[in-house]
């Protein structure tokens, strides 16, 4: 599997994007359950995160974050990006 990233800007007040971040966790813990490896964060600096994953295909990521709490309820803006790594 590949790995992509989903890096976010938060575009709703933190009170609105605070009510997803329950659904968000347990979706992700989702992922981490079906073999996706991923990860979640913010940035310290707040305003924004990032969702590292796996998935087989580009098509099969923008259904992974397309199902996302933060991208269904419109939270966020994003972009997707697939990630090579290169050394480990």
């Amino acid at each position: 599997m590949a790995w992509f990233v989903k890096i976010e800007k938060g575009i709703v007040d933190k009170s609105e994007f605070d009510q997803y971040v329950p659904a968000h966790k347990a979706y992700v813990k989702t992922l981490i359950e079906q073999g996706h490896h991923a990860k979640t964060g913010y940035w310290a600096e707040r305003g924004g995160g990032m969702l590292l994953f796996q998935a087989e295909s580009m098509e099969a990521a923008r259904a992974i974050v397309a199902a996302d709490p933060l991208v269904q309820n419109h939270c966020v803006e994003y972009e997707l990006h697939e990630w090579r790594i290169v050394m480990e």
